[in-house]
């Protein structure tokens, strides 16, 4: 089962492996230290987007995004360890090394970052770890390695994840599809996706972590010096909030975006502000990336 805090941020631990994986289809698989990664890459484009997803569901989670993206850029994503198609951790291992043998084994030398969630905080890890290698930043109801929780954060975890204590994953996916700051009200259709995400993935939420932490980011964000997009939904959580202003605060003329109408996984709810959103970013900054 995952802690609290860990259920949200993609921070899970050992848990039985069940139900059908993501239905085959292309990608790549990227050899990292210790096991593979599911990737896939789309588009033709000079500015190179990755995507890195949140802590709840796998890469699939970008479907709706996708096809607009790919028409205008070209785009990679990953399933990181234990979601989705990639699998379940059996050795110690850094994520940031992780991303960066997904870039380099997709030839991205330099790319546009867009990360939600725990995805957020990977990305900010990853920028201060390899600075050459991220020339954009676009960051979504991201948290802040280093940055303190609430005990209300703290609590609703415990509430959503309490189902996985006796292997309920049902129970966990309906406690998921009915928080009000994972999807905001009204959504029926991004409600429908993420059901169907999770139920065809159940490892999403059971697989084993074993994840080394990075030295905390809290104050060395200072250190980021690229174009920097904070996107937050007006019906998150109070701490991703709190975290975003942080960051915010940290980066150097860092822009925040709070979107209306719209929760954690703001994708889901709303694909075409969100694309509107982070492509006018990337084009006004000149899609700071390379090949």
């Amino acid at each position: 089962m995952r802690t609290a805090v860990a259920w949200l941020l993609a921070v899970a631990v050992p848990g039985s492996l069940l139900g059908a994986q993501r239905p085959p289809g292309p990608g790549t698989l990227v050899e990292v230290d210790g096991g593979t990664l599911w990737t896939e890459e789309c588009g033709a484009g000079a500015t190179t987007l990755v995507l890195i997803h949140d802590g709840v569901a796998h890469s699939a989670v970008w479907d709706d995004v996708w096809p607009t993206f790919c028409r205008d850029f070209r785009v990679v994503r990953y399933d990181r360890r234990g979601y989705g198609k990639s699998p379940a951790a059996t050795t110690w291992h850094s994520e940031t090394d992780d991303l960066l043998a997904v870039l380099d084994a997709h030839r991205v030398g330099r790319a546009v970052v867009v990360a939600s969630s725990h995805g957020g905080e990977l990305a900010i890890d990853f920028t201060l770890r390899s600075p050459e290698r991220v020339g954009t930043l676009v960051l979504v109801g991201a948290v802040l390695s280093g940055f303190p929780y609430t005990d209300h954060f703290i609590d609703r975890g415990v509430k959503l994840s309490e189902p996985l204590r006796t292997n309920d994953v049902p129970g966990a996916i309906e406690r998921a599809l009915h928080d009000p700051y994972l999807l905001a009200p009204g959504h029926p259709a991004a409600q429908k996706r993420l059901a169907e995400l999770l139920t065809a993935a159940p490892q999403d939420f059971t697989h084993p972590n074993r994840v080394r932490p990075s030295r905390p980011a809290l104050h060395r964000l200072g250190e980021i010096r690229i174009p920097t997009l904070i996107l937050v939904g007006d019906a998150d959580i109070p701490d991703v909030h709190a975290h975003a202003g942080a960051i915010e605060l940290g980066i150097p003329n860092a822009e925040r975006v709070i979107v209306k109408d719209s929760g954690h996984l703001m994708y889901l709810e709303k694909p075409a502000e969100f694309v509107r959103l982070v492509t006018a970013f990337v084009h006004r900054h000149g899609g700071k990336s390379s090949p």
